[in-house]
């Protein structure tokens, strides 16, 4: 397993400092991503949301035109000028959506209180992911799910190892650990895994998984997981 703390990561309010620099920038800087794939992951998660959903850490709203039209989102982020770039592109797309600045790790809404919860490219960034993924699975229905793209670790071992040895200098710039094992910080939440699959050498999951205890376990084509974990 891989350890994601730091001594040196930034701080909580280190990193909404950072983001709130960095908004006007930022799709800019997902060009890249979106190059590789993001683009075409985000609507093949995004489709299986439905009902009352929450978005959280929804940055600049890359996420909002991918939503299905009958699914009533919230959407927060602890940066204001993230949350303010999402309002804007909401605007733009006639999308109604309810915005809050707010904390992952301490989200306030009563439990089990949304159908769908997301989370896309930001369990790098969380300094204590496995608490925000605990909150995530705390607001989320019994019979709900939680729908999360993250990037991590590759399962390629001489791409994972040059993860691992840049991590930290990676890091400085916006708090991003690239080499965090997001299967891992899912199972070690106690959320259960329903279908989880691999793209770009790895690095790029795909995973739905729920707060209660699920008997179905499905497999997707390529690399997809069943139960315990993805095949190497």
């Amino acid at each position: 397993m891989n350890e994601y703390r730091s001594t040196s990561r930034p701080t909580q309010e280190e990193i909404r400092l950072k983001y709130n620099r960095f908004a006007s920038w930022y799709d800019l800087a997902e060009t890249l991503p979106e190059f590789m794939g993001v683009k075409n992951l985000r609507r093949t998660l995004l489709q299986r949301a439905s009902g009352q959903g929450l978005e959280v850490a929804v940055g600049t709203g890359k996420n909002l035109p991918d939503y299905p039209t009958m699914c009533r989102l919230t959407a927060v982020d602890m940066s204001r000028a993230m949350v303010t770039r999402a309002r804007q592109r909401a605007d733009k797309l006639g999308l109604h959506v309810h915005f809050q600045v707010m904390d992952a790790a301490h989200l306030g809404f009563p439990d089990q209180h949304f159908d769908t919860v997301v989370d896309t490219l930001a369990l790098c960034t969380f300094p204590d992911p496995v608490t925000v993924l605990r909150e995530m699975a705390r607001v989320c229905r019994s019979e709900g799910h939680i729908l999360l793209l993250e990037h991590g670790r590759s399962d390629r071992a001489w791409l994972g190892r040059w993860q691992d040895r840049r991590a930290e200098r990676h890091a400085r710039h916006l708090g991003c650990y690239w080499n965090r094992e997001p299967l891992d910080l899912v199972r070690q939440a106690g959320l259960r895994l329903l279908t989880a699959e691999r793209r770009f050498f790895g690095i790029f999951y795909l995973l739905e998984a729920a707060p209660a205890a699920i008997t179905r376990v499905d497999g997707h084509e390529g690399n997809a997981t069943r139960g315990r974990g993805l095949p190497a």
